[in-house]
C-alpha cells in the first residue's frame, strides 16, 4: 500500500516540526482512496500539545470537528473519503513505529467503534534538509501490519 502526501499537507507539517523542535506532535489523517492500494492524504490534524522529548498522547476530542468537517466536506463518501489513521513525529528518534506505537494501532484496529478495515500510521521527522522524511505502516485486524510506502508528492 502506498500513502501519498501532497505539497501543500507536507509543507503543513515541515513548519509544525520546526515550532515542536525536540516534542513529539501528531495527529490524525483523512485520505482519499485514490487507486487500488494508493491513498492520498486530503487533510490532516496537527496537535502540538501532550507531547515530550519521547511521547505523544493524541487527544481524541480534538480530531472529532476537524474528522466532522472532512466528512461533510466530501459529501460523506465514505467509500472514496475517511479517516485513514494516525501520525506523529519521533524528532529524536528514526521515523519507525515503537512498541508503543504498534500496541497503540492494534487497539484501533480491533476497536469495533471504529469499524476500519486497516488503519495507518505515519511517523515523521525532519531529515537533514529540514525537509520531511518518514515511514507508513498499514495495521489489519488480528494483528498484522506491514510496511507500506510513503509518496512526497511534489505535484
Amino acid at each position: 500500500m502506498r500513502l501519498v502526501l501532497p505539497p501543500d499537507l507536507r509543507a503543513d507539517l515541515e513548519a509544525a516540526l520546526r515550532k515542536a523542535g525536540s516534542n513529539e506532535i501528531g495527529g490524525i489523517l483523512m485520505a482519499e482512496h485514490v487507486g487500488e492500494n494508493d491513498f492520498k492524504v486530503r487533510s490532516l490534524t496537527i496537535q502540538t500539545h501532550g507531547g515530550s522529548f519521547a511521547a505523544f498522547i493524541r487527544n481524541v476530542e480534538a480530531f472529532l470537528k476537524p474528522l466532522k468537517d472532512f466528512f461533510r466536506r466530501t459529501n460523506h463518501d465514505y467509500v472514496r473519503f475517511n479517516y485513514i489513521g494516525e501520525w506523529h513525529s519521533h524528532p529524536s528518534f528514526a521515523p519507525v513505529p515503537s512498541g508503543t506505537d504498534h500496541r497503540t494501532m492494534r487497539e484501533i484496529i480491533e476497536d469495533p467503534e471504529v469499524g476500519a478495515n486497516f488503519v495507518v500510521l505515519m511517523v515523521v521527522k525532519l531529515g537533514e534538509d529540514a525537509s520531511v522524511i518518514g515511514t507508513v505502516t498499514f495495521y489489519a485486524p488480528g494483528g498484522s501490519c506491514s510496511r507500506g510506502e510513503l509518496l512526497l508528492d511534489n505535484e
